[in-house]
């Protein structure tokens, strides 16, 4: 079993690196910070994912051609992502082009110019992808229940924005979005590749160590569990086949449970073919082609859910036997013999998570950056050990009463 060992250290300015030394021949690095959309209020909803698409359009030193060229021209790629909790700009490369990414990667975070002809073609780019995403019942339900979840609360703030408010976005919000937020004290750099430390502690150095820091620090709209509220929604939004989307409110992001929620979420309805729902509702029954249960995790709340995706006839049965089968977990629980072989599927759907090298980087910088540490695979395994058919119980009485249980149904029109 391959362990994670990474090194962890700090530039002059206190910017965090996590390095993962493996012997490959390609190479990643992030630079990833505390930025997400939940930085946002009502009149910017979706600045941090324009900041992502508009921060490669040019800098102090260099156009958006030099920048969509330069890793690319040595078969490198150059990404962007945004989450509501976290904006990432990573790259991927043959290790002997970390110069290349280093230099790349530190001068867009640091001297961005959001260029005034570029913010409005951008603007139009994004339009479409927004269209491309209200085309797509089976993925808008999702950002529609975590908007109804969260309402009018930027954690509900749909991470694209609306076509009212990305026209409403302007060149100096964008500076001032990195300006508050793209500071060393609010980022962690996370590197996976096969280098000197030494040498690339003094590349990195050269690169970010001028990078400045902020006496504020990063800061957000808190949210407290208990002004949800459970709703049930029915809306014509679906084209072919029906969404049925139940969920409701879980542990936050430090929860001590959250390795139990994570495995019970995985147990109903996780990638494996022979998850629970999956076995009842599509294998049993036929009802559904698409079965999926999910866990999302924040700072101060978090919430789980469970998709199908059916033929119109079959939305209340399948709403039945979901709701069954949670209050089923909730009232008996999860037996010896189950809860055993969904820790042994939980972990090995860890290692394979983890036996890729850039979701090793993710992993590391985001566990580096909110919870500051990184668990191996082998303390990884022990908390799933340690998880007990009296905790999964417990967790399920709570997170599945069915007073507290809301649902998103998208009909045919």
């Amino acid at each position: 079993m391959f362990e994670i060992d990474p090194e962890i250290f700090n530039l002059s300015n206190g910017l965090r690196v996590v390095y993962q030394r493996r012997d490959v021949f390609v190479a990643h690095m992030a630079i990833m910070f505390k930025a997400g959309s939940r930085y946002e209020d009502e009149r910017t909803e979706g600045l941090a994912h324009f900041v992502e698409h508009t921060i490669f359009k040019g800098t102090t030193s260099r156009d958006s051609i030099a920048i969509l060229t330069e890793l690319d021209s040595v078969g490198g790629e150059l990404n962007a992502y945004t989450n509501k909790e976290e904006l990432c700009i990573h790259a991927s490369f043959r290790k002997v082009h970390l110069p290349i990414a280093a230099g790349l990667l530190g001068d867009i975070v640091q001297y961005p110019t959001f260029p005034e002809k570029e913010i409005k073609k951008e603007k139009e780019v994004i339009k479409d992808e927004i269209n491309s995403y209200l085309d797509s019942p089976s993925e808008r339900i999702f950002d529609d229940f975590e908007g109804l979840l969260y309402k009018d609360h930027p954690l509900g703030y749909n991470i694209l924005g609306t076509k009212k408010s990305l026209d409403g976005l302007s060149r100096e919000d964008t500076l001032k979005f990195v300006q508050e937020l793209f500071t060393a004290d609010n980022a962690v750099i996370s590197v996976v590749g096969n280098f000197k430390q030494e040498e690339l502690q003094e590349l990195l150095e050269l690169h970010f160590g001028s990078m400045r820091t902020s006496q504020k620090g990063s800061d957000f709209q808190s949210y407290k569990n208990r002004d949800i509220k459970s709703f049930h929604v029915k809306q014509p939004k679906a084209n072919y086949q029906a969404h049925v989307l139940l969920g409701g409110m879980a542990p936050v992001k430090t929860a001590s449970d959250r390795r139990a929620m994570t495995l019970l979420m995985n147990y109903l309805g996780g990638p494996a073919m022979n998850a629970r729902l999956v076995m009842l509702i599509r294998e049993k029954h036929g009802y559904a082609y698409n079965i999926e249960a999910n866990y999302t995790p924040y700072h101060e709340t978090g919430f789980w859910t469970i998709y199908a995706g059916t033929d119109e006839k079959y939305i209340n049965k399948t709403h039945e036997l979901i709701l069954g089968e949670l209050n089923d977990l909730a009232v008996n629980g999860m037996s010896d013999v189950d809860l055993e072989q969904a820790k042994e599927q939980l972990k090995g759907h860890v290692s394979l998570s983890l036996d890729s090298n850039q979701e090793l980087m993710f992993y590391a910088a985001k566990n580096l950056l909110f919870h500051d540490r990184i668990d191996g695979i082998g303390m990884i395994y022990k908390q799933i050990d340690a998880i007990n058919g009296k905790e999964i119980k417990g967790l399920a009485q709570e997170v599945f009463d069915q007073t507290k249980i809301s649902s998103l149904i998208y009909n045919l029109r």
